[in-house]
């Protein structure tokens, strides 16, 4: 059997011999990859995996970069790179469907598995592979659905601000808004030409259905970054009262309903703090720092100003896999205070660890964490409900009693823990995953 992957990052594996830096997004592929690798006799599956790559990494003179992966056990695969720019993932260029028809070509696949509908690649492999009943896209972040949730009850002054930054780069929130929605115009066409989706939640089943309702729907859960699966949170070894996010760099990401709800905490946990992976948004120190601020930035740096919350926040710059797990496990809680989410990774590996979880009920999230059993749910951004002020203070009230009612029960924050990761551990389970992949494949041919 002939299976063509098409991924949205690099694989590390070709990352390495390219001398380029590897990705820490979408780890649970190469997972994927080395699981499928590590069956190749009993599966008989051929893998090729193609990808985008930037001007910059693509060698000169080449429209498609190929290799082959070998590894230690006599298994390998074959990888194929195509130019993209992923910056502007809005834009559709006609071109990329001559490159990948080249791939389709070379490759042969008896089946197509598009991991995400996020770029434009899945919609020019869509259109050039003729099978359609043996197209199979993998449902990750909606971009239609992340468009219409995109600016998470901010206030109207705040959607209409536009920095230099955001003028320089046409890059204002309406203007990033607008790009995913562009983007989701394009998810839908994908969408819409598969003849199979798979998925891990109700909510991208039933909102994929609606856009190609003759399409097979698999169900299939990911498997996580490998750094998740020994270790163990355990309280006393953990700083009291820190909240962790894993990202806050635009406004889906909740990051403000989080401000907003931490000096109520503060009022009951004097010494609560938060810790934000990714790279601050909200430096203003330098003449730099000042021209490159965005919109959002600056309003996040107005809540912390005015709640006197600088000290407070910690912003802990990009880290790899590793240095997430100590940093899950350093913390006290981990919080999903997303606008919108499908089924967050981050939730998930803190789950896997057994750390005290409290997320919004959002999206896709319940199909995965079951509140009142794994942690606590709180009612957050309403896709039909009410804007405004009023709401943006009704979300951030229901994430902070979320976090004081956690704290307020080390017994129950213990059952939480426990309950999460049993139902990780099943959710997220490498060798399940891997054998439904398998069985997925065997029932589209």
């Amino acid at each position: 059997m002939k299976v063509l992957w098409l991924c949205n990052i690099m694989l590390p594996a070709a990352a390495h011999r390219l001398g380029l830096e590897a990705s820490n997004k979408e780890g649970w592929i190469s997972g994927m990859a080395d699981a499928v690798m590590a069956h190749q006799q009993e599966n008989e599956i051929s893998l090729s995996i193609a990808f985008p790559m930037s001007d910059r990494e693509m060698p000169d003179g080449q429209d498609i970069y190929y290799d082959v992966v070998e590894l230690a056990d006599g298994a390998s695969y074959s990888c194929y790179g195509f130019p993209e720019d992923v910056r502007h993932p809005e834009k559709y260029d006609r071109e990329l469907e001559l490159i990948l028809k080249k791939i389709v070509d070379r490759a042969a696949p008896d089946i197509v598995h598009c991991f995400g509908t996020e770029y434009p690649h899945t919609l020019a492999i869509c259109r050039v592979f003729p099978r359609k009943d043996r197209l199979l896209v993998g449902l990750q972040g909606l971009c239609t659905l992340y468009a219409e949730a995109y600016y998470a009850n901010l206030p109207e002054k705040a959607v209409r601000s536009v920095t230099l930054r955001d003028i320089l780069k046409r890059d204002s929130l309406r203007q990033q808004q607008r790009k995913f929605a562009k983007r989701g115009n394009l998810e839908r066409t994908a969408v819409s030409l598969a003849g199979n989706l798979t998925g891990r939640t109700e909510w991208d089943r039933t909102s994929t259905g609606r856009w190609n309702p003759d399409a097979r729907y698999y169900p299939m859960n990911e498997t996580l970054r490998t750094q998740f699966y020994d270790s163990v949170w355990k309280q006393e070894e953990c700083i009291p009262h820190s909240i962790f996010l894993s990202q806050g760099d635009y406004p889906i990401k909740g990051l403000h309903y989080m401000l907003l709800a931490l000096p109520a905490i503060l009022a009951v946990y004097p010494d609560a703090r938060v810790c934000v992976a990714g790279n601050s948004i909200v430096n203003y120190g330098t003449i730099k720092q000042k021209l490159k601020i965005s919109a959002y930035g600056k309003y996040l740096r107005g809540l912390m100003k005015q709640e006197d919350l600088e000290d407070r926040i910690e912003f802990l710059g990009n880290l790899n896999g590793e240095q997430m797990r100590d940093r899950y496990l350093k913390s006290h809680l981990f919080v999903c205070c997303s606008s919108v989410e499908n089924s967050p990774n981050s939730l998930g590996e803190a789950m896997l660890l057994g750390m005290p979880c409290v997320s919004a009920d959002v999206g896709g999230i319940s199909s995965i964490f079951t509140g009142g059993t794994d942690g606590i749910l709180y009612e957050g951004f309403r896709e039909a409900g009410a804007s405004g002020e009023d709401e943006l203070k009704r979300i951030a009230g229901s994430l902070a009693d979320a976090v004081l009612q956690m704290w307020s029960d080390p017994q129950k924050m213990t059952e939480y823990c426990g309950n999460a990761r049993r139902h990780a551990r099943k959710n997220h389970d490498g060798e399940e995953n891997y054998r439904r992949l398998v069985e997925i494949y065997g029932e589209i041919l």
